[in-house]
Order: structure tokens, then sequence, then C-alpha cells
């Protein structure tokens, strides 16, 4: 792995009404990392990935690329770090695809041919390329879940982070977001409950519980623990299950 591109250190988060959803966390990510982010619903995922673009920012304790995750970084990091929502209709709101995409190219100021070739590397690099005329709110949920990866990948982040990206998937379009996120070589930070997901797309794993961390290490390690996963409330993923029984 190469250099931290990601660095967390004490950080505390409490909501405006008093409520802590994050307390005294401190983890690094590498440079091609694939990071899974585990835990029960409450455990604080949802919370830690908004603090890696500053759409909330807790004791500044977080440091993306080197820089401190503050008021005057924050246009550069957020051309860095793309952040993939769990609802795709949260990130698809322009007349078409294409609209969708190239949104945030042109907000960069790209020029119009660059925005042009990036939206277009984008579609195809999610198999989506034939829908850039189609209205997003006509896709279905794969659809749209490609698309909204498409939003991020035509600004080039060296980061992506993504909230259950395989949330009201049928099978087939789960398997190819599992292949797609196997592909992509950036940084990926991946918050899911889906465990075989992080099995088969994690170097590593960060479990969470309360707004603390737990544990961190390899994600075959953490996951093939049963003592802490049961511990956790979680369970252990099927895979590693059905592929034991067939050796």
């Amino acid at each position: 792995m190469g250099d931290k591109v990601i660095e967390i250190s004490h950080l505390d988060y409490s909501y405006p009404d008093g409520t802590r959803a994050l307390s005294d966390i401190t983890l690094d990510v590498r440079e091609g990392e694939s990071m899974g982010l585990i835990g029960s619903n409450g455990a604080g995922k949802s919370t830690l990935l908004l603090h890696l673009n500053g759409i909330l920012q807790g004791n500044h304790c977080v440091r993306v690329l080197g820089m401190p995750v503050t008021k005057e970084h924050l246009s550069f990091i957020r051309s860095r770090v793309g952040m993939v929502f769990q609802d795709p209709d949260h990130q698809l709101f322009m007349p078409t695809v294409f609209d969708d995409v190239s949104f945030g190219p042109v907000n960069m100021g790209m020029k119009k041919e660059e925005v042009n070739s990036s939206v277009r590397e984008a579609l195809a690099e999610v198999d989506v390329l034939p829908l850039a005329g189609r209205s997003s709110h006509h896709l279905s949920v794969g659809e749209k879940r490609r698309v909204s990866i498409a939003t991020v990948l035509s600004m080039k982040p060296d980061i992506i982070v993504l909230d259950e990206p395989s949330s009201n998937l049928d099978p087939r379009h789960r398997r190819e977001l599992i292949d797609l996120l196997n592909r992509l070589r950036m940084t990926k930070i991946i918050a899911t409950h889906d465990l075989p997901l992080v099995w088969e797309t994690c170097d590593r794993v960060a479990l969470m519980e309360g707004g603390r961390l737990c544990a961190v290490g390899e994600t075959r390690a953490i996951l093939s623990d049963e003592a802490l996963m049961e511990t956790h409330g979680l369970q252990m993923p099927y895979v590693r299950m059905e592929r034991g029984k067939s050796k």
C-alpha cells in the first residue's frame, strides 16, 4: 500500500441535540486501499463517512491527502474525495444521465471537451454509456447506483466513499457492483451491512459500535473471528462458510 491518504486522530462528534455520534476515532487509510466500515445500525459509520469531505466537521482531527478538513481546504478536498450516498435519488437531480454525470466536472471548471471525455469515460467504466440520454429517474435501482458512482468517477477523485452501496440491489446487480468495485483502482472506503461484499472487496475492516472503533484489521482476520462478530451483533459472512465447506 502507498502513503496515508486519510488520517483520523481522536475524532469526536456530537449532533446539535447533544447526541454523541463519534468518540475518540483514530484510523488511517492508505493510498489504493479498500477499507470496509462495518457495524450495526447507529454504530456511526455514515457519520464518520461525512467527515471525510467536510459535510460534517468534528474537532478538526481529520486530514485528507495531508490537508486538514477545514473550511479553507474544502473545495480541494471535495474535488479529490467522491461521496456516493446510500440513496441514489439524493445524487441524481438533472434532466438526463449525461447532465448528472457532467455536473461535477462542469463545476470544477473543466473545458467542454474535457467534460465530454470525462463523462463518457465514467459511464463506460460503470457500463451504462448507452443510458447517457435517459432520465436518471426512469432507471432501475441498479442502474441508478451505477450512474451515481459515475457522477463521482467523472471528477477523477483519488478517494471514493460509498455508503451502503449494495442496499436494495437484486443479486445480479449486486454481483455487478462487486465486480465494479474490484476494478476501481483508487482508494475506497465502503460502509455497509453486506459482509460478503466486504469479504470480496476490502483489504481491511474497521468494526464500529456506539460511535467507537472496536477493532481494525485485515478483512479475513476480522470477519473470521466468530467471538468478535457475535459480541458486536454481527454474523460471519456466508462466503467464508461456503468456501470452507468446499475445501
